[in-house]
């Protein structure tokens, strides 16, 4: 049971939630009634005497009444998060978003070093990084040991990843003294599985990465005022546009991405120099590393991020597009 959204005196709305069934509590004030929500079925009112079933219409507006309520999404996400729910909170306002715009434009031509400066000075205590240990993340969290080892980093522990990326984690605590916080979904692999009659990464990855990813990630950045990501422009198509400062509208806050001029070759030429820990898969044809059911190594000649959920049109689990 989860207490969602407190609406009054005496009026406390809750859930019972799973991807296979819904159960809202409503307060005596909205009026009242309780139903148990089974998708493709109606609604069934379990404060009725003869528990009347609600037709599919009906189950859809109540539905939808939840999710005004709670203020949710239809994918169960706070409408409002981020730097918006942060203390002080920060808006996407037109002028806002301009001075982002212009930032972004001074320090184009900045070292990946000066742009986390400048985003230690402008946003600490509130900016954090979510790190999936990939040679830029590492790259990142280097940079960080000499700018600003308090930092606080995070990494989104799926269940589903290699024991090589965990236990870079470690090496990171031994060497820069920086403890990399997990983040983790509600469910367990096997509690999820379970839940689904099996793994869905092999019939709908998308599902996958937004339950064991994305929701987490809304939550991990409910009052921070920016993040820092660790991606390159020239890795992908969708990635080919990101600006070095920008408002990051899914997870509402500033977003830095103080590599998105770097290339490959300048990532590894500051791993050999400075000798930062990186994960040994990528010395085995895997140069890009994510979840171990959705990655394989990659072919000469093949896109670096080939590897990524082959077979399926995706190649990017939608924490950057």
């Amino acid at each position: 049971m989860e207490i969602l959204d407190h609406l009054g005196q005496d009026c406390i709305l809750v859930a019972f939630q799973s991807r296979k069934s819904t159960h809202f509590s409503y307060p005596q004030a909205v009026p009242c009634f309780q139903f148990s929500h089974f998708p493709g079925q109606p609604i069934v009112s379990l404060d009725s005497p003869s528990s009347k079933s609600l037709s599919h219409e009906e189950s859809a507006g109540a539905a939808r009444a939840a999710r005004t309520a709670m203020k949710l999404d239809e994918q169960g996400i706070p409408l409002v998060g981020g730097a918006r729910v942060a203390d002080p909170p920060l808006e996407p306002t037109p002028e806002f978003l301009a001075e982002l715009s212009k930032e972004s434009e001074s320090l184009e031509n900045e070292t990946p070093q000066a742009i986390l400066k400048w985003a230690v000075d402008r946003y600490a205590p509130k900016f954090t990084m979510a790190t999936a240990f990939g040679p830029e993340g590492m790259t990142i969290i280097h940079m960080l040991a000499e700018i600003a080892p308090e930092t606080p980093v995070f990494n989104l522990e799926t269940g589903y990843q290699f024991e090589e990326t965990l236990q870079l984690r470690e090496r990171v605590r031994e060497r820069y003294g920086m403890t990399v916080e997990y983040k983790y979904p509600k469910l367990t692999v096997e509690e999820f599985e379970r839940e689904n009659g099996g793994p869905i990464y092999a019939t709908d990855p998308n599902r996958c990465c937004f339950e064991r990813k994305l929701r987490v990630l809304h939550e991990a950045a409910r009052g921070w005022h920016a993040w820092a990501s660790a991606i390159r422009r020239d890795q992908s198509e969708d990635r080919a546009k990101a600006p070095i400062v920008g408002w990051d509208r899914k997870f509402q806050l500033v977003k830095i991405s103080p590599l998105a001029n770097w290339t490959k070759q300048q990532v590894w030429s500051l791993i050999s120099k400075q000798e930062i820990p990186y994960n040994p898969l990528h010395d085995q044809g895997y140069p890009s590393i994510g979840c171990q059911p959705c990655t394989r190594s990659v072919m000469a000649g093949e896109d670096e991020r080939s590897g990524r959920w082959s077979g399926f049109q995706k190649t990017e689990c939608g924490l950057h597009n």
